[in-house]
């Protein structure tokens, strides 16, 4: 199987680390002309130069951000909506304002990138438009119940736009990644087991905190990003409305 994305712009949010560097790396290996984003204006150019590619620093989160983003890259191919946050914190203390914020970053980022670009792309006759969510999507942590229900707000959006553009060459889909190793995720593991080497305090969590997982580890973000590359390919041009799992197995339901 050969992927060529020659030709194609691809943008992904949130890209200066984790899943979305690993996204844009693997899509401007396929060869597209991707372009990395991100809040921090040194991080993104950071990002951009490491890895040969563009890069706009613009907050996505926030209307004015998409607007000054758009407004710097009309038009693109291939929408890889990757920008999100998490935080743990018990559901009956989260106030109204963490909730908002977190559909502001994690939903409605998506949405007025998509609104945007999703028409271009019909016009155009081909696109792709990928919702990064998570297994959290469809088995709801108790830790994060905010998070969990962003993520279950992409599957029936990438649905809807889906259903929205059907038979028009664009094509969305949400991709649903389990326990990754980020960043963040690697601070947090490292965290509940102050001492312990990594590969150690990784098998613990796995086995105590995610005991589902067929894999028994976290998943590598190169890993996720050969799916997100596959589904923004030509080969992947049957593959729309779908919610695709790349969780290692943690999540116990066979559908989606």
């Amino acid at each position: 199987m050969n992927i060529d994305l020659s030709g194609r712009i691809a943008l992904v949010t949130g890209s200066t680390a984790g899943i979305g560097e690993a996204a844009a790396k693997a899509l401007a290996k396929a060869g597209a002309d991707v372009v990395v984003n991100g809040r921090n204006e040194e991080r993104v150019a950071k990002t951009a130069k490491r890895l040969g590619v563009r890069g706009i620093a613009a907050d996505v989160g926030t209307a004015e951000g998409v607007a000054a983003l758009v407004a710097e890259l009309p038009d693109v191919d291939v929408l890889v909506n990757n920008a999100g946050i998490f935080a743990a914190q018990p559901v009956f203390e989260i106030p109204d304002d963490e909730w908002l914020r977190f559909y502001q970053v994690n939903v409605l980022s998506g949405v007025r990138l998509a609104r945007h670009y999703a028409p271009r792309m019909v016009d155009r006759g081909w696109g792709r438009v990928i919702f990064v969510s998570s297994e959290s999507a469809i088995q709801t942590p108790t830790e994060m119940v905010h998070y969990g229900m962003t993520k279950t707000a992409q599957l029936a959006l990438s649905r809807g736009m889906a259903q929205e553009v059907a038979g028009t060459g664009v094509t969305v889909n949400s991709v649903l990644p389990g326990p990754t190793l980020t960043e963040g995720v690697q601070e947090f593991v490292t965290s509940l087991y102050p001492g312990v080497e990594f590969a150690e305090a990784e098998r613990k969590f796995m086995a105590q905190d995610r005991p589902t997982s067929l894999l028994g580890r976290l998943i590598r973000p190169a890993e996720v990003a050969n799916l997100i590359t596959y589904v923004a390919s030509e080969l992947a041009s049957a593959t729309t409305g779908g919610a695709l799992r790349v969780d290692g197995g943690v999540a116990t339901s066979i559908i989606p």
